[in-house]
Formats: C-alpha cells, sequence, structure tokens
C-alpha cells in the first residue's frame, strides 16, 4: 500500500457507529458525545472485568483513535489494538494497575485537524502552513486536512469536558499521576502534545509510530524542527511524567528514524532518563494496528507501573 494511502485509510470510513464488543471486561457506548468544541463523536469507555467487583478506584488512560482499539469486526481495515486482552493480562498478572481506557473515536475528515500540534503548526511560515494544508489533495479536493488545526480545541474537549465527565461517572483516580495518553501516527503526536500542553493533568504520554512528518513526504519537510523547538521549551517536568516513544522501520514507519533521534536528543537534554522516558525500535514491525498491539503490553507497563 503507497504510503498515502496508508495515512489517508486513517482519516476516511471510520464513522462506524457501532458498539465494539469486547473479549474481556465491558465497554459503556456514548454515541455523540456532545462538545462546545469540537463536533460530536462518539466514546467508547472500557471497564475491566474487576471493576464491578471492586470498590476501589482506578486510573484513567485516554488513548485516540478509539474504534480501532477493542474490536476488529467493525474497523475499516479488520485489524485492532487488542487492548482489553492486553490490560486484563497485565492487570491480572499484577504488572500494571487497575486501569479504565476512554477510546475517543477520532472525527473522521476532522482526523489531521484535531491531531496535529497547533502550537508547532502555527510557528511555521504562512506560506509552508498553507502547503501543509494542501498536502495530498486529489482530483476532488479532498486531502488530509478537511479544515483549519483544532488541535487546542480538541485538547480543551478532552481535558474540560470529557475528563470531567468521567470523574463524575466513574470510579476514578482524578490525579495527574494516574491520568494518562496514549496513540499512535498522528495519534502519538497528539498524545505529545497533550502532555506538553496540560502537565497538571497528564502525568505520562506512549507515542506509539509518531507520525512527524505530519505528511507524506521527508523532503523540505519544516514540521519536524517546529516541533522539536515547540519541545525545548514545552517538554513537562522529567520528576512528574512518563513518556514513550517506539517506531517500526517498514511502511510509513520507515520514515521516521531521524526524527526520533532528533527528538531523543532533545529529550536528553531536557533531563529525561531511562527512568522516565523510552523510545524503541521494533524491526519488522509496520504502520499499523497488528504492530502496535503485538508491543501494547510494552508502553502500558512503563506508564501503568507504580
Amino acid at each position: 500500500m503507497k504510503l498515502t494511502t496508508l495515512l489517508l485509510s486513517l482519516t476516511i470510513n471510520l464513522t462506524n457507529a457501532q458498539t465494539p464488543t469486547p473479549s474481556f471486561g465491558k465497554i459503556v457506548q456514548i454515541n455523540n458525545f456532545k462538545s462546545t468544541y469540537i463536533k460530536e463523536r462518539n466514546i467508547s469507555i472500557w471497564l475491566p472485568e474487576n471493576y464491578k467487583d471492586s470498590k476501589g478506584k482506578f486510573s484513567v488512560l485516554y488513548m485516540h483513535d478509539g474504534q480501532m482499539l477493542f474490536d476488529s469486526a467493525i474497523t475499516w481495515n479488520k485489524q485492532e489494538w487488542h487492548v482489553d486482552e492486553t490490560i486484563t493480562e497485565l492487570i491480572l498478572s499484577k504488572k500494571i494497575i487497575n486501569t479504565i481506557v476512554v477510546g475517543i473515536w477520532n472525527g473522521g475528515s476532522e482526523r489531521h485537524n484535531e491531531y496535529t500540534p497547533q502550537k508547532p503548526f502555527e510557528s511555521l511560515p504562512l506560506s509552508y502552513r498553507d502547503s501543509i494544508m494542501n498536502n495530498g489533495k486529489r482530483n476532488n479536493g479532498a486531502g488530509i486536512y478537511s479544515g483549519t488545526i483544532t488541535s487546542d480545541d480538541y485538547l480543551k474537549f478532552i481535558v474540560q469536558e470529557l475528563k470531567p465527565f468521567i470523574d463524575k461517572n466513574y470510579r476514578t483516580k482524578k490525579d495527574r499521576n494516574n491520568t494518562f495518553i496514549a496513540g499512535s501516527s498522528m495519534g502519538g503526536l497528539i498524545s505529545l502534545y497533550a502532555i506538553c500542553e496540560y502537565p497538571k493533568i497528564f502525568g505520562g504520554a506512549a507515542c506509539l509510530s509518531t507520525h512527524w512528518p505530519v505528511i507524506f513526504s521527508n523532503e523540505n519537510n519544516l514540521f519536524p524542527d517546529a516541533i522539536n523547538n515547540y519541545l525545548l521549551s514545552h517538554l513537562p517536568s522529567p520528576k512528574h511524567h512518563k513518556i514513550y516513544f517506539d517506531l517500526g522501520d517498514q511502511t510509513l514507519d520507515a520514515m521516521y528514524k531521524p526524527y526520533q533521534q532528533m527528538i531523543d536528543e532533545t529529550m536528553k537534554q531536557k533531563g529525561f532518563t531511562t527512568s522516565n522516558w523510552k523510545t524503541l525500535e521494533f524491526n519488522g514491525d509496520d504502520h499499523s494496528e497488528r504492530s502496535w498491539a503485538k508491543r501494547l503490553h510494552i508502553p502500558l507497563q512503563f506508564l501503568l507501573t507504580k
């Protein structure tokens, strides 16, 4: 599959309102969750099997592309992250703390608009921003961007609307040390942006196969430098935060290594060490839910182990 087709496929055909059926635990599905910041979307709240029998409180992991997490029968490519199976096994083996997962379905054609870090984007020259917005457009005028960048509003939705709802209706530990965020590809970018913008809310972020180029080309691409410059002044304190990165070396992931190495140098410069930051490379892994599912246990144990 061509790189452009692969990434564009993540932005379309993802509005299926069917409730995911997990192998373990229970999903509470909220369709068309209203927001004053972004368009309504579906939310899949996964409760582990020990939630109903426990009176204790649970940590919360917010995950992007929520329709891809639990049930391959309803996904566009018939793949899933196997989140419920992996977390259930880790909880039962006492390798992670008790955790609820909140799967935030992406906005379909709004996905790239909502997942592109806004402040780094707006730091770019106007002419280059215009070129990014027009990138990947096809004959019918459609492309990876459907309008203006709205990631700041997307994060406001999570922090100001969704998180208060979850904390009100479920037995959660509300503090930073028990609130995490994760995603892959563009979802990795927005997870990193979230922990930088809201360091008092999120204590850890997992960024799998982070799509540093934003578009499909490495040639004369200014965005990776823009996000790196942003991180130099906005990375949260390593004393209170954990950040996980990884990448494969196939399909889209083959583009990422030089950018990841640049980001790694910034992480070191800002005081992150092996106790609060990991970057791992997986030879043979491609840009797919199948690959992310295979290694999901690694970032989960890194973030969710006390």
